[in-house]
């Protein structure tokens, strides 16, 4: 195949990357003369004990006590043992930096300038305890900076408000509550005391935070008033009883004034935020952890069955977050990190550990789309983004919108735009470099919730393809198997990691023989975690996406990732957006495609002809769908991933139950009792 060429690094930026720097201090370790990034990932998965060791050290992790051993077997899947004897505490490590620098940025939609608050008028003096004093409307409305000493002093006093309230060592604490700083703050003092946090967008249902928080039982939950949509407020509190009413393990509510609404006195064991973050003295305490004590408890999308309950360790999501944003995305001190994401979504998770380099984040609640499609745009150019992060379908609605950032600004100081949820097409390849920023690292990445982080990324010494993501990353040993269980290159197969690694999960909740775990990673291959996605990895490391391969079509026995639909789609003018199912038929599968069409554009037979020929061009014959129907809408979850699974069970005749996990649920009632015709 050939591969088009979009972008390089500069070869005196590179050398001066993390990525670079470790490299060198591999060669000078272990007497190696690595010069290139495959030949050090290489050394990473045949050497996993000397790469995780040494990407330790190098890191600067804080920890009170080192491991006695690195590994004990890394080729035992599940059940490999990291860094025992090590002690350590995820929130000591963010909360390393207690300088006036800039922590945290929040902005919500209507942002003003005349509303914003700064760390300098929060603090008297540098030595002054600080206390941040603002108001509903300053908290909703406007932008909100937190400098790393009072992000220090805010997760201390929750901290101890947590334990005056009985909070202890692995109680769960849960988080019903949006982007925010107070959320990054509950975490930090949950993580900081050896409690195990866990979080859901208020924009989720009471079935679908129920179908969560029931299963892990928590004993404390954070919640806001309410919360902003394209310029609409939402009052959570009706939908926060409701939620309360059925799970009578929560002790206390712990209630943000986030939109002005607040009424503690309708919200049973509630008080406020202000209650619980009293006042401190002393020096704060980070309860000393094992490296595998859990941190967080994430869950899968729960579209096909109730959500998995995945958790994740305080040392394994530490350091596979510092390695990934360290070393893949070349993050530093002073950089301005940006993801546009919910509390629900684990790339909230990933780029909090930022604060563990001293970084800033930028927390954003709303519509990134309010008050007008360049919004965030304009966001990332105020605040000198160095690391964008979206997803793919932003990234296409960005362009469809007509949106050119490069007519905005040039961004000197974006160096990384990072994007994830979906594959990213050539379509939006190619409009970032054409009408974003040419000297940009366009870095699609991919992992998920079941390891918190990802099996492919990017890589600041390695040039862009178009369609590709740059590479595996270090230490995952990543493979792509056919069906018969061969690694393929050039060929279209399964994404395994054939060695394990720190973020595994450390076992599902309520799994007590760990058959759900076993069941869901290691059925395939004995000893190998197969992740369910349908990938393509080229001759130079690259990778292709094709889509999660329990959505993979199978016409006549040949396997196709629906992507490959997708992105001749998103060149056609006449198609806002569109979801491919194979539909059992005549003891085969035939692939039904609906489309959801623009304004003013109609699904008429000429159309039809477009689309057909469109895709037997672009791809071939078997992509061709058998059926081409309208429909209203295409289903995603809250997350921003589009739901095929969901499709496909509906048009088979079964019930999709978790509704609640669904951004629009009311669109899989059109394709309940779908008659589609046996041919066209």
């Amino acid at each position: 195949m050939t591969y088009q060429l979009l972008w390089q690094p500069d070869p005196g930026n590179a050398k001066k990357s993390r990525m670079y720097d470790f490299m060198q201090h591999v060669n000078k370790k272990f007497g190696s003369s690595f010069n290139d990034y495959h030949q050090l990932h290489r050394w990473s998965i045949e050497h996993p004990a000397d790469f995780w060791g040494t990407f330790w050290h190098y890191s600067g992790i804080i920890f009170s006590k080192d491991y006695d051993q690195v590994v004990d077997d890394p080729k035992k899947m599940p059940g490999a043992k990291w860094f025992q004897g090590a002690r350590l505490n995820f929130a000591e490590n963010l909360l390393r930096y207690r300088d006036q620098r800039t922590a945290i940025i929040f902005r919500g939609e209507g942002i003003s300038q005349q509303s914003t608050v700064s760390s300098q008028q929060s603090a008297a003096r540098p030595d002054e305890r600080s206390e941040i004093r603002i108001s509903s409307q300053q908290l909703f409305h406007g932008e909100r900076r937190i400098t790393n000493r009072e992000l220090h002093d805010q997760v201390h006093r929750v901290a101890e408000g947590l334990r005056r309230l009985g909070v202890k060592k692995n109680d769960r604490v849960a988080g019903f509550m949006p982007n925010i700083p107070e959320t990054v703050i509950a975490m930090l003092a949950t993580s900081s005391m050896g409690a195990i946090w866990s979080s859901s967008s208020p924009d989720f249902g009471i079935k679908g935070v129920l179908d969560r928080f029931s299963q892990i039982e928590p004993s404390v939950i954070f919640a806001v008033d309410g919360y902003s949509y394209n310029g609409k407020r939402f009052d959570s509190q009706e939908k926060l009883r409701g939620i309360l009413s059925q799970l009578p393990t929560i002790r206390k509510v712990v209630m943000v004034n986030f939109t002005g609404n607040l009424d503690t006195s309708s919200i049973q064991n509630a008080i406020s935020w202000e209650e619980l973050a009293q006042p401190v003295t002393g020096e704060m305490t980070f309860e000393q952890l094992p490296f595998d004590h859990p941190l967080y408890i994430m869950y899968s999308s729960g579209t096909t069955g109730l959500p998995k309950s995945i958790v994740h360790s305080q040392g394994g999501t530490l350091i596979q977050h510092m390695k990934e944003l360290m070393l893949h995305c070349d993050v530093r001190k002073d950089d301005v990190v940006f993801y546009f994401t919910t509390c629900g979504w684990m790339m909230w998770n990933w780029f909090v550990s930022a604060l563990s380099l001293g970084a800033t984040i930028v927390c954003y609640d709303g519509n990134p789309f309010y008050p007008e499609p360049a919004s965030l745009i304009k966001m990332a150019d105020e605040l000198n983004f160095t690391l964008f992060g979206t997803s793919a379908k932003y990234i296409a609605s960005l362009e469809a919108a007509g949106v050119r950032p490069k007519e905005i600004s040039d961004f000197p100081k974006m160096r990384i735009i990072t994007s994830t949820g979906s594959p990213l097409s050539d379509e939006s390849f190619g409009y970032v470099y054409r009408e974003w920023k040419k000297d940009v690292q366009l870095a699609s990445i991919s992992g998920g919730t079941d390891i918190i982080s990802c099996f492919v990324l990017g890589s600041p010494v390695l040039p862009v393809y178009k369609g590709e993501i740059q590479c595996s990353g270090l230490g995952m040993d990543v493979d792509s198997l056919d069906e018969q269980g061969n690694s393929v290159r050039e060929e279209k197969g399964e994404l395994v990691c054939k060695t394990a690694f720190p973020s595994m999960p450390i076992y599902f909740w309520n799994d007590p023989t760990g058959e759900k775990y076993r069941n869901a990673y290691f059925t395939d291959y004995e000893g190998i975690w197969r992740h369910g996605d349908y990938i393509r990895i080229s001759d130079h490391g690259g990778i292709t996406m094709f889509g999660r391969s329990d959505a993979t079509l199978n016409p006549g026995g040949v396997r196709i990732g629906t992507s490959e639909i997708y992105r001749v789609l998103e060149s056609m003018v006449e198609i806002a957006d569109a979801v491919v199912i194979g539909q059992q038929f005549q003891g085969d599968e035939r692939v039904i495609l609906f489309v959801q069409m623009r304004k003013n554009y109609e699904l008429t037979e000429e159309v039809i002809k477009k689309i057909k020929a469109s895709i037997r061009t672009s791809c071939s014959p078997r992509h061709v769908p058998a059926i081409i129907m309208e429909t209203p809408g295409v289903p995603y979850t809250l997350n921003g991933k589009k739901v095929e699974i969901a499709v496909k069970k509906m048009i088979h005749g079964e019930d999709v139950l978790n509704r609640d996990a669904l951004a629009n649920p009311l669109v899989l009632d059109y394709f309940r009792d779908l008659q589609i015709p046996e041919n066209m």
